[in-house]
């Protein structure tokens, strides 16, 4: 099958959504990574579309999983952070530990389910029972 990759054609296992399935260990690691092997090269995909799928199948479990493959030489450096978003990333963060009951910080982060520390959370539950 012709590919972004390379000039030649290469073997794949077909199509899945309209692009070339790769299975493990068939990518050329060196031409593409998945978004989290760019993130670790300290790239992003700039906004192109994946040229592959990587599929992947667990032994074990038997399920089967599917990653987006992107062009190293395409992608550009992760964007660095700003003063202003490092801001509102602490801010955020500080939101997710203040409790809704009594509005302390527990210095832990609250569960989404409640959003309740863990001495407010026995509190409502012993007295809904």
């Amino acid at each position: 099958v012709p590919v972004a990759w390379s000039d030649c054609p290469q073997w794949t296992r077909g199509r899945h959504q309209g692009l070339p399935l790769l299975s493990y260990n068939c990518a050329p690691r060196d031409k593409l990574a998945t978004y989290r092997q760019l993130r670790a090269l300290g790239l992003r995909p700039n906004g192109q579309d994946p040229v592959a799928v990587l599929y992947v199948r667990h032994n074990a479990s038997k399920k089967v999983s599917f990653a987006s493959l992107y062009l190293i030489d395409q992608a550009a450096p992760v964007r660095p952070m700003t003063p202003a978003k490092w801001t509102a990333l602490a801010k955020a963060n500080q939101a997710r530990r203040i409790c809704r009951t009594c509005g302390k910080d527990p210095l832990y982060i609250l569960p989404t389910s409640t959003h309740q520390c863990w001495t407010c959370w026995a509190t409502t539950e012993s007295e809904a029972a």
